[in-house]
């Protein structure tokens, strides 16, 4: 017999980019871990925001399945990437591979992720601070990214993962970067949804900044754009972003 060829193709950058898109514009996730006392996968639904360099963050309850599972095995899968009208399996799907990693209460990390989790899902605010929820980093291990028919690729975790010697310096000004970008250009955020194609919807806003790009929301709706190059400080942001609302198309 002949040997099939591969279903996988060659990873380029636009599988990569494509993949980090999924994860990081999903308000949502579904998580597969596996039961402590039977061994089998357990799967869920969690809600999903990103750290600054990219990992994706959950909240979840101490009294949770999943949490109590990831407490004695870290290893998870998470599931992103919506289906629309007609056949979902011809839709763009990532499935990645995580190792968990819980995070301080209080720690500098936990108020960093605290705040840009809220950016996200503000009506966590009723709960987020509970003393029984607790936030875990999902570290990507590798991914499987099915970008539709016969779009079948590997990756590896650091291809999900911004690795840039600027991630600190923006995560501790990003509420200032924003809030400059909107006093210099009230009208920044409906100027790049528009410019964007983003869904009708109601006001959008800008949600979060890392060097790889930038984050809007809008109701149920998330938006994420990616720069073409690693933005190297704040400054380089906001010029980044402001290319993208006026710059001639």
């Amino acid at each position: 017999m002949k040997d099939q060829p591969s279903p996988i193709r060659e990873t380029d950058d636009e599988a990569r980019k494509l993949a980090r898109v999924l994860l990081r514009s999903a308000r949502y996730a579904a998580i597969a871990v596996l039961d402590p006392e039977s061994g089998f996968p357990f799967a869920s639904r969690v809600l999903l925001a990103t750290d600054i360099d990219g990992t994706p963050v959950i909240l979840v309850s101490r009294l949770s399945a999943h949490t109590k599972a990831l407490a004695s095995d870290p290893r998870a899968s998470l599931l992103t990437g919506e289906p629309g009208k007609g056949d979902p399996l011809a839709y763009a799907r990532l499935t990645t591979q995580c190792l968990a990693e819980p995070v301080e209460s209080g720690s500098a990390i936990h108020e960093r992720i605290r705040t840009r989790f809220l950016d996200r899902h503000a009506k966590a605010k009723l709960y987020i601070d509970f003393p029984d929820f607790l936030f875990f980093r999902l570290k990507p291990e590798q991914a499987s990214l099915n970008g539709g028919f016969g779009r079948a690729y590997l990756l590896a975790g650091r291809d999900l993962v911004i690795q840039s010697a600027a991630n600190e310096e923006v995560a501790a000004k990003a509420d200032e970067t924003v809030q400059d970008l909107i006093a210099r250009h009230p009208d920044i955020a409906e100027t790049l949804a528009t410019r964007l194609k983003a869904p009708e919807s109601g006001s959008w806003r800008i949600c979060g900044i890392d060097p790889a790009g930038f984050d809007m929301i809008s109701g149920d709706f998330l938006l994420r754009y990616e720069f073409e190059t690693l933005a190297v400080d704040s400054d380089h942001i906001c010029s980044n972003i402001s290319k993208i609302a006026y710059s001639i198309p």
